[in-house]
């Protein structure tokens, strides 16, 4: 038996009161009044009073409107047919087609128990050299790319969309311009990889309470997707316009700020989110990536400082590439070793060399006379570059190695790399 409620003490925003101590967190609520209806959701508690957070927006909800909480959570429908469709930041249809009505499950709930979790093992291949060389993404991973406004994020994101060797895509977009959502649907449309992926977006346009669902859909979905033995990849942007909306709720609740404004429990909200990567024991695995716009190019800013003690490592995307200083995936190491026996060797040698190729950089540009070796560099540095950092390269793994060795052996002596004589002899190309 639902019970109603039919006055609302306060409005504030987007956030409605009513006097309900037989209210749950996270219950879903259903308002209603004489020129319309939305859902809403309880978002804080106390003294016998619930908040609700509505959907839609409160612009024309009176005080008399009906309020009917459901004495549930925010639910999603799960199936097969999810694949290849587009839903709102409600879980609504946004590519016009049916409604998907059966199988709906519970959306916000509990990461699954550090102590049940199995040790990452296995390696997302993205066909990304800066990724799969030098900053390797492994099953069940949380990774951010750290970037700023203007940066070729998405199309990255929308790349390893259609390379990533997993067999499920959940991808969620929170205030996203349109265009940017076409981009996506469009592109992953016409590659054929629409198939296997599920969009939950939420455009600048909509509601901004709506994008703080869209993490939490996309990740019940990728959980249940998982359960069945799939490998999963949730590819979220952008966790600071998430962040965002939380500080808008949290200032309407005339909540005590944090740091920039943001709330205090800002880091647990993050939280909550990253550590639903798992690899479930004799099941799939989800893997987070997310982008994470610094305001400024702020690393110190609240989002990506507070991202950073959660995550296993970071990306940053900085002139349309993935720089090899600063990026860091801690997990690589429990692959790596795994691929080919040069990987290691590879991956050191080639970011040593870029490190000294960058300090000969600083020399010439103060005017120091170059010898023979920074010639070398210069020019190791310039094919580095434009042969593997490029985000426009794709090459698998393996194609990737063997071009870090031509890129050596058109510009070193096997002697000034360092490498093993042993991984000499086998790999180092025949001019």
């Amino acid at each position: 038996m639902y019970k109603v409620y039919t006055r609302l003490e306060r409005i504030a925003g987007n956030v409605l009161m009513i006097q309900a101590g037989d209210a749950t967190y996270r219950e879903l609520a259903l308002v209603s009044w004489p020129m319309g209806s939305s859902l809403a959701q309880v978002i804080r508690l106390e003294g016998g009073r619930a908040y609700l957070q509505v959907f839609a927006g409160s612009r024309g909800i009176p005080t008399s409107a009906r309020v009917r909480l459901l004495g549930r959570p925010m639910q999603v429908p799960f199936s097969a047919a999810l694949l290849g469709r587009v839903f709102d930041g409600a879980g609504r249809p946004r590519d016009r087609r049916p409604v998907l009505d059966q199988g709906y499950i519970d959306i916000g709930g509990p990461s699954v128990n550090p102590a049940k979790r199995i040790i990452p093992r296995t390696m997302v291949r993205t066909g990304i050299p800066m990724i799969d060389l030098f900053n390797t993404l492994v099953e069940s991973q949380k990774l951010p790319i750290f970037s700023v406004a203007g940066e070729p994020y998405n199309e990255l994101l929308a790349r390893i969309a259609l390379q990533a060797e997993v067999e499920v895509i959940v991808l969620g977009g929170m205030g996203l311009k349109f265009d940017d959502y076409l981009y996506f649907r469009d592109t992953l449309e016409q590659a054929g990889a629409l198939a296997r992926t599920v969009m939950f977006i939420h455009t600048a346009a909509d509601p901004t309470v709506e994008s703080l669902l869209v993490p939490d859909l996309a990740l019940a979905v990728a959980e249940q997707f998982a359960l069945q033995g799939k490998r999963v990849l949730v590819l979220l942007t952008d966790m600071t316009n998430f962040a965002d909306a939380l500080k808008e709720v949290a200032i309407t609740m005339e909540q005590i700020p944090s740091n920039r404004g943001y709330p205090g429990d800002l880091y647990s909200q993050l939280a909550a989110r990253y550590e639903k990567a798992v690899d479930f024991e004799g099941a799939g695995a989800i893997t987070i990536l997310t982008v994470t716009t610094m305001p400024g190019d702020d690393v110190t800013h609240p989002v990506p400082d507070n991202t950073g003690y959660i995550t296993e490592g970071q990306l940053y995307l900085r002139g349309g590439r993935i720089e090899p200083f600063g990026s860091l995936s801690r997990l690589k190491q429990l692959v790596n070793g795994k691929t080919r026996d040069d990987h290691r060797a590879i991956m050191n040698t080639m970011i040593q060399l870029y490190a000294a190729y960058r300090e000969t950089l600083e020399k010439q540009a103060m005017g120091f006379r170059m010898s023979r070796w920074d010639q070398q560099l210069l020019r190791y540095g310039e094919q580095f570059e434009a042969r593997l950092m490029d985000l426009r390269v794709q090459l698998p793994l393996e194609a990737a190695l063997d071009e870090g060795w031509r890129i050596l052996a058109e510009c070193f002596e096997p002697a000034q790399t360092g490498l093993p004589s042993a991984l000499v002899t086998r790999y180092w190309p025949q001019v």
